[in-house]
């Protein structure tokens, strides 16, 4: 940062000042002094010219009133800028409210104790209480409406500070005895604060200031120090909460009076006096200091005796009283900014963040692309690129950071392009206190090294440049030096960070570097010069003082240095003046040029003589030293370049971050470029020839081409083009001068200079729409070439029509709004734009109908078949491909969106072999992940019944053996058999097919049966599918008929089930038998259940034990005897073998006439079965 005193304003009469407050929101200067003065005072700018903003503006007083009230001298004025308050106290206790009522301010509310003096009052952070310390002890705490909220006397102590926790939650007091102790809002004690800074200090020590900085303006990094307590013999400590026990400690070395935090807690100045080593009398100085106790700048200040300090709300100025005046200084902060590519990249912190917000404000197109960096450090740019250093994230992984001490890195430097996009970043472990980036390097340096990382980015390098890329080694591309070293461009390897952290006596304090050239300031003043891109010493230079910002000019033979009190002093690094040796080997002839109050300087880019620089609020151009008349102005230098200085006012867009605005840039013409310019307007094309003849730049002779171009002076645009190498001009002078008619020259100038509209009026005058119409065409104005092709009479080009039609769908599609594009690609027949559209809008109807219009074999049938494979259309998708003879796409679609049975048909259809195959991967694919169910759908969609059912008998097999629910298992079995039904009936079908009116029916049956019997391999599961289904649906309805009550027929059911022992348990079976017989009475069928029971092996002897003993129960009661006759066997054999079962009531049908299941052949009595829809075994529809 750089600072200045510019404005002094005096209080009548001599009276000396005691105090000074600055409301930061409405920008009122409160001061008090002796006799009961007290002034209020306000700064406005007046300026009706735009460019003139900021500090460059004039200032003057637009409020200038004395407040009447106090009688004794006014020691403590603070703000309320919540409610526009204004608080003061005299020497004799007197406390006035004073309130802001039509531009004036008066009495609100008046206190007065009486007792003692008020030492120090202080409003939160709210504005919702002020805490009102006396001398005595006295403690008062009042709400913004004049109520007290709590008092307390603090026995024994004299007060003299106060302050408030940012949350108003803590309150601090400062005793007159230098202690400072913590209490909570209701006035209890907490604890008393550790005073660090006061170590080996001697003598009685008073506290000159506490300021508690509040956050409002966001905080420079997490966990930045914000409260500064400051002591009269200098010393300082500044904390980052009020119990931390590692403070920042400083030495000022001053008698401070004052201290104050700037708007956003990034500085804090420390007000007082300093006494010089060689002289008896002291002087007035402010000290400006990071929170991290970085001293930045020393203002001196005139006077006797300094009394107060106080920030502006935008941290621009600072007010100083200083006996009987007010003293301004302007403050030019270091934002973290940079230009690149017509880009100011500027970096601000909001209050509700903790990271930085770093904004690429594109000025071409008023673009901004926002990016949130932590910690950042410095902002760097140069040509297109920028680089951003920031401490390193502990959080995220560093995969490239880990160094040869085997400890992380603590920073990252990032390289971004033009738009915040990141395109590499290095990891570095010394701290990046000063960067400089040029072409092809960036160079950080800390205090004692300097590293060298050459950058690479997909850009455009000219052919030396990509050699010298090329010839540098791959670990040539890191390198760090220290700055005591003596590197001679030999055995570079890669980055040593070891060696970068030993102590240096002389300190780096800053750097910059052209392609050729590094040059690194020191402390005491030396210079070194380093070549590039091997880094060899060349020479080292000394200088009077501390440099502060050093600049190269573009060829790198002379360098700029402003030094710490803002001296721009210059360097020829070329010239050699021989020395009375003889050697030759003395520094460069250092010019007598020398310029105070200098913050800002940049040489241009195109003239190694010319440079701009900004002295207080005056921008200065230099062309060999000469200066040109001044400009009022405040702005950041971005760039210079052809004769015209970019400018960018930079405490106008802090002011509003989030909306940079285009009139805070602003472009300067250097005298040389107005002077030509004014020539050509008032005298005339020659003359003007002439001084740009005397004076040659390539911009001048663009500018005089440019207006004989205007002019139609032909030759002299010519030669003009020619001496600024402007190929493309000669050419186009050429043009003209091979066109007959004056008006065709005019309206092609005009389109030259971008005067489009003017262009086309001409061409249309001259009836020749079709330039116009080609005009339009080169700029991309399809909607106005449209327009020209449908307002002009006769018949238009079709092909040029469409073209059109096209490229404004183009320009609706690149927005994405389909909807309009696909209009404008109907008019324009443009298929494949059209199906895209679609597919974007999800108008598949649309898509088909597309589909549908495309002849056979059109190439973009195949990627309409993709667009509906992937959203799951599997028939317009296999449509599509089957209509450019895709059938194999098509298949894979099908198998893709699972519908087997229709790739089954394809394959089918177009005699393709490998579904067979592909089918088996998939099942088993499916069967490895344990998915049985789906591989059975797959294989019943793909018409493989068999193996399909296959799988459903394991799947019900295993359920069985679960001893899952009855129900789902034999609904598990009948599906199984249907599966099995299926197969049987597509067996007979393709043996119809085969041989179609040849052969009788019962010739197809047995054909069938026979292709049945070579290709089953597993005869259980053809021929005896519902053996399963029958089984589970006889044990479920021998239970269901025992619990309806009829005995008779759930025995006989049970009787039956003794043919299904391979498929339910023998324990079950009989266990079922044995109940049915028992509640039947039929003991004999009962005692036989309980022989079998007592017989199977599969029991254990505990369980044949309960059998035995249940037996024996039942049978001590009733004898085991039949009351009814049961034919246990034989029963159900007819005439002609085993009778049918009947599957409503389990009994054998004895009738001739029973009713059969048209699917299972399950039969039925006639009369049972009508009572039932569905089949009882296999629930098929009865009517079917």
């Amino acid at each position: 940062m750089f600072i200045y005193l510019s404005k002094k304003i005096a209080i009548p009469n001599n009276i000396h000042l005691k105090c000074v407050s600055w409301n930061k929101d409405q920008g009122f200067i409160a001061c008090g002094g002796d006799d009961g003065l007290l002034r209020v005072l306000k700064l406005e700018t007046q300026t009706d010219d735009a460019k003139l903003k900021g500090l460059a503006a004039p200032s003057n007083l637009s409020m200038n009133q004395t407040l009447e009230g106090h009688s004794g001298a006014v020691q403590v004025v603070t703000w309320n800028e919540q409610y526009e308050k204004l608080t003061t106290s005299d020497q004799n206790g007197l406390i006035i409210v004073w309130m802001l009522y039509k531009g004036a301010w008066y009495e609100e509310m008046i206190n007065n104790r009486n007792k003692s003096v008020v030492r120090s009052m202080s409003w939160n952070a709210d504005g919702q209480k002020i805490c009102i310390v006396y001398e005595d002890g006295a403690v008062i705490v009042g709400s913004v409406d004049g109520n007290r909220i709590w008092g307390k006397e603090l026995k024994g102590n004299q007060l003299a500070h106060v302050a408030w926790s940012p949350d108003s939650k803590i309150l601090l007091f400062g005793m007159a005895n230098g202690e400072v102790q913590i209490y909570d809002n209701q006035g209890n004690f907490i604890m008393k604060m550790t005073i660090s800074c006061l170590t080996n200090a001697t003598g009685a020590v008073s506290i000159a200031g506490i300021h508690w900085y509040a956050g409002t303006g966001g905080y420079v990094e997490p966990d930045c120090p914000c409260l500064a307590i400051c002591f009269d013999n200098g010393r300082c400590q500044i904390m980052r909460y009020e119990n931390d026990e590692n403070p920042v400690c400083i030495d000022t070395l001053m008698n401070v009076v004052s201290i104050q935090w700037n708007h956003c807690g990034s500085v804090l100045a420390v007000a007082g006096s300093l006494r010089a080593s060689n002289m008896e009398k002291e002087f007035n100085v402010v000290q400006f200091y990071t929170p991290f106790g970085e001293h930045l700048r020393t203002l001196k200040v005139p006077g006797k005796q300094m009394t107060g300090v106080a920030w502006e709300g935008g941290g621009l100025r600072i007010g100083l009283a200083v006996d009987s005046y007010i003293y301004f200084a302007n403050i030019r902060p270091d934002y973290k900014w940079g230009y690149c590519c017509s880009t100011v990249v500027y970096a601000y912190t909001k209050p509700e963040r903790q990271d930085y917000c770093v904004v690429f404000w594109d000025t071409k197109n008023n673009e901004k692309f926002v990016k949130y960096v932590k910690s950042l450090m410095s902002i760097t740019t140069s040509g297109d690129f920028c680089i951003l250093a920031s401490k390193a994230d502990d959080t995220h992984p560093q995969e490239d950071a880990e160094l040869e001490s085997g400890s992380h890195a603590r920073y990252v430097l990032i390289l971004c392009n033009s738009i915040g996009t990141p395109l590499d970043s290095k990891y570095i472990d010394i701290d990046p206190l000063f960067v400089t980036m040029t072409k092809t390097h960036v160079i950080a340096a800390s205090k004692e090294a300097f590293y060298l990382w050459q950058y690479r980015v997909a850009k455009k390098l000219t052919a030396l440049e990509i050699n010298q890329v090329t010839r540098t080694k791959k670990e040539g591309r890191e390198r760090v030096y220290h700055i005591d070293s003596n590197p001679s461009g030999a055995n570079d390897s890669g980055p040593d960070f070891a060696k970068a952290f030993t102590a240096t006596r002389d300190a780096i304090c800053c750097i910059t570097a052209t392609d050729k050239t590094l040059i690194v300031g020191r402390e005491s003043g030396t210079i070194h010069r380093y070549s590039l891109p091997n880094v060899v010493l060349i020479q080292k230079y000394t200088l009077n003082n501390r440099a502060y910002y050093l600049s190269l000019n573009c060829n790198s033979s002379r360098l700029a240095i402003i030094d710490i009190a803002g001296v721009l002093t210059l360097l020829d690094l070329d010239v050699r003046v021989p020395t009375d040796d003889g050697t030759g080997n003395q520094a460069g002839d250092p010019s007598k040029f020398e310029r105070k109050d200098v913050w800002d300087m940049k040489w241009a880019n195109d003239n190694p003589d010319l440079f701009a620089m900004m002295e207080k609020t005056r921008m200065y151009v230099f062309r060999d030293l000469d200066p040109e008349e001044p400009i009022q102005t405040s702005g950041y230098i971005c760039n210079f370049e052809d004769l015209e200085i970019k400018s960018v006012l930079l405490d106008e867009i802090m002011k509003d971050p989030e909306r940079p605005n285009k009139d805070n840039l602003i472009n300067f013409e250097i005298r040389s470029l107005r002077d030509s310019r004014a020539l050509i307007e008032k005298v005339g094309i020659e003359d003007a020839s002439q001084f740009i003849e005397d004076n040659p730049h390539p911009r001048l002779w663009r500018l005089l081409a440019e207006a004989a171009l205007q002019k139609l002076d032909l030759k002299t645009a010519e030669q003009a083009f020619v001496r600024c190498k402007d190929y493309q001009g000669i050419e186009f002078v050429k043009r003209l001068g091979n066109l007959q008619s004056e008006p065709m020259k005019q309206a092609e100038v005009a389109a030259y200079f971008s005067s489009f509209e003017e262009a086309e009026r001409m061409y249309l005058d001259m009836d020749r729409r079709d330039l116009a119409i080609s005009l339009r065409i080169k700029l991309g104005d399809w909607f106005r070439v449209l327009q020209l092709l449908k307002t002009g009479s006769g018949d238009c080009d079709d092909a040029l029509l469409e073209q059109a039609y096209n490229a404004v769908g183009d320009y609706f599609a690149d927005r994405q709004k389909w909807a309009s594009a696909v209009q404008y690609y109907l008019q324009g027949r443009n298929q494949e734009r059209l199906a895209e559209c679609y597919y974007m809008l999800e108008d598949y109807d649309g898509l088909e109908r597309l589909t549908a219009l495309l002849p056979d074999n059109h190439k973009l049938l195949p990627e309409i078949g993709q667009m509906f494979a992937t959203v799951g259309m599997c028939e317009q998708a296999v449509n599509a491909y089957l209509k450019c003879n895709q059938p194999k796409a098509a298949v894979d679609t099908c198998v893709h969106l699972n519908q087997w049975n229709k790739a089954v048909e394809l394959t089918r259809t177009h005699n393709m072999k490998e579904i067979k195959s592909l089918l088996s991967k998939y099942a088993s694919h499916l069967l490895e992940k344990n998915k049985t169910l789906e591989a059975v759908e797959l294989y019943r969609k793909a018409h493989h019944f068999l193996d399909a059912a296959k799988l459903m008998f394991k799947i019900a097999d295993e359920e069985a053996e679960k001893r899952t629910r009855p129900l789902r298992v034999k609904k598990l079995y009948v599906l199984a058999a249907l599966l099995v039904e299926n197969y049987h009936e597509q067996v007979k079908t393709s043996q119809q097919s085969k041989a179609k009116g040849k052969k009788s029916e019962a010739t197809f049956a047995l054909a069938g049966l026979l292709e049945e019997d070579a290709s089953s391999s597993d005869n259980r599961i053809v021929d005896n599918a519902w053996r399963g289904a029958e089984a589970y649906h006889f044990f479920l309805l021998a239970q269901r008929q025992l619990y309806e009550g009829y005995m008779e027929k759930a025995m006989r059911t049970a009787l039956h089930l003794r043919e299904y022992e391979d498929i339910i348990p023998a324990v079950e079976i009989y266990s079922l038998l044995a109940v049915c017989a028992a509640a039947n009475r039929a003991f004999g069928t009962c005692s036989q259940a309980f022989i079998k029971l007592e017989s199977l092996e599969s029991l254990d002897p505990e369980q044949r034990q309960h059998y035995e003993d249940l037996a024996l129960v039942i049978f001590t009661k009733h004898s085991p005897t039949d009351s009814r006759t049961v034919e246990l066997d034989g029963s159900s054999e007819g005439v002609e073998g085993k009778l049918p079962t009947c599957i409503v009531t389990g009994l054998p049908i004895q009738e001739y006439q029973f009713w059969m299941c048209s699917v299972c052949k399950h039969c039925a009595i006639e009369r049972e079965i009508h009572k039932f829809n569905n089949c009882l075994l296999c629930h098929s529809s009865l009517a079917g």
